[in-house]
């Protein structure tokens, strides 16, 4: 199975805030492991850009601190799962732990 999960960065960790983050790092995944990582620079916070952009680009899963319920729908509406409430770590440790079944989720620290 191959997946490309996006998670929101800034200075090389979780970025707390989806739609504010400096970089997005595109972790490609085949048979659970992780096969390459690209970082693009985020276009600019509009509401609706990310989800058409991050879909354009393959995204088929996103690992986030934190989301609006209207964003996460959006992303849903394309096909793309949505995990909110990550703590702020590596990207590479984020989908190591979420392939591994040992990254815990907390509360979605967003509240619009």
């Amino acid at each position: 199975m191959t997946k490309t999960i996006a998670v929101p960065t800034s200075n090389g960790k979780l970025d707390g805030h989806f739609g504010h983050c400096k970089q997005i790092a595109m972790v490609m995944v085949e048979e659970n492991k992780i096969k390459e990582i690209n970082y693009l620079d985020a276009p600019p916070h509009q509401p609706g850009l990310l989800p058409p952009w991050l879909a354009d680009r393959g995204a088929t899963d996103i690992i986030a601190g934190g989301m609006g319920q209207r964003a996460i729908d959006l992303f849903n509406e394309r096909g793309i799962n949505v995990f909110v409430g990550a703590p702020t770590l590596t990207p590479t440790e984020l989908v190591e732990g979420f392939l591994d079944k040992t990254l815990s989720f907390s509360a979605n620290n967003c509240d619009h």
